[in-house]
């Protein structure tokens, strides 16, 4: 696990859009979520985390070295994308085993490590199936297998349960959140869902055009609203709960 710093990380589209002085602290083995409403720039945070995106002005640390300028295979993370990214003509092996090859693991070493993430996310003896085979809860467990297979410091997560339905998205939180804290793994979670944020993260960034509205812990950013967006953002899952009580 890997310990990541961001400082006043900027990026804007000529378009529009974009992220503003970015600037937070993530420790070895915490949970961050990156919280808020469609293109509020969760997404391109955590891809300039990822080396993905250059930012225009700010620097990227992990584990207090600056890979602002390095590319995505120097900053020891693995991404899981929205839409899982998975090779389909590829079996589930070889899906698990694409970033392990592209390291130059050797053969027996990338078995090893291919059947251990599949044995982690529930999936062993699946590996020769093609990923068209499986369910949508499987393709995502899938793609996490193949994040975790490299062994990476930090984990980063973007609205990867989102294609999922309600009572599977429920399920499969579950097995991250469990997941995470088995592994100690440091990870960063994007998501607009009030709900995954504050049941999987230590703390949250509510996000809004760009700008952090708070960086708190769950309960800080329900009860401790920093701004009327926070305020206004948390206000149905409070009214959820209240229902619920």
């Amino acid at each position: 696990m890997s310990s990541v710093r961001c400082e006043g990380l900027r990026r804007i589209y000529p378009e529009g859009g974009g992220v503003h002085d970015f600037t937070c602290a993530i420790a070895e083995g915490e949970f961050l979520a990156l919280l808020g409403p469609s293109g509020c720039g969760k997404t391109t945070t955590l891809r300039m985390i990822a080396g993905l995106e250059r930012p225009d002005a700010g620097r990227v640390f992990v584990e207090n070295r600056d890979v602002t300028a390095e590319p995505p295979e120097r900053r020891n993370a693995a991404m899981v994308f929205q839409n899982y990214a998975l090779f389909p003509h590829m079996s589930v092996f070889e899906n698990v085993a694409f970033g392990l090859r592209a390291r130059r693991v050797p053969a027996a070493l990338l078995r090893e490590r291919v059947e251990q993430a599949l044995e982690l996310v529930q999936l062993a003896g699946l590996g020769k199936r093609r990923v068209t085979e499986l369910s949508g809860g499987q393709q995502q467990r899938v793609a996490l297998a193949r994040a975790l297979a490299v062994h990476p410091g930090i984990l980063l997560l973007d609205e990867p349960l989102s294609n999922l339905d309600a009572e599977l998205r429920f399920d499969t939180r579950r097995q991250l959140a469990e997941l995470q804290e088995r592994l100690g793994i440091t990870a960063i979670y994007v998501t607009h869902d009030q709900d995954e944020a504050i049941e999987l993260a230590h703390r949250i960034a509510v996000l809004k055009d760009g700008h952090v509205h708070q960086i708190g812990t769950p309960e800080e950013v329900l009860h401790q609203p920093a701004t009327p967006f926070v305020e206004s953002f948390l206000a149905r899952y409070r009214d959820a709960v209240g229902r619920q009580a």
